[in-house]
């Protein structure tokens, strides 16, 4: 399952979606997991959550974080939910690449049991139809 918090740069979409995963934590009968592009979020998330900072690791482009994804619902069948955010910031901001990411780790989600939200900064009408009729909004 994909959930977006969509909306433009400072309206509250990084606010809500560490509320989110914080209250994932106390809720969720499993891990949780949360991806950011650079190491902000340190002291609002729960220490009971996974952070992890991308640029350590390297990782640029979709198909990178793709597999990146990938490995962290390989290596630990825990993982109930995963956050993400700045999405664009992560995989580029053309929406027909964020179209094609959803549907992909919508696959992934589905196969690892694992809800996936992610924070897009853009106008929801920017957001692609084939993006909507996937997941729901927060």
């Amino acid at each position: 399952m994909i959930t977006l918090l969509i909306g433009k740069k400072g309206s509250g979409k990084t606010k809500k979606l560490v509320e989110a995963a914080n209250a994932a934590v106390e809720s969720t009968n499993g891990n949780v997991v949360v991806i950011e592009r650079e190491s902000k979020l340190t002291l609002e998330i729960s220490h009971q959550a996974r952070l992890i900072a991308l640029e350590p690791y390297g990782v640029h482009g979709v198909d990178a974080f793709y597999g990146f994804l990938s490995g962290i619902c390989a290596g630990n069948y825990d993982v109930k939910e995963i956050f993400i955010d700045s999405t664009l910031k992560i995989i580029g901001e053309d929406m027909d690449t964020l179209a094609d990411f959803v549907k992909k780790i919508n696959t992934l989600a589905n196969f690892a049991e694992t809800r996936i939200t992610l924070s897009i900064s853009a106008d929801e009408n920017d957001i692609p139809q084939s993006v909507k009729a996937i997941a729901t909004t927060l």
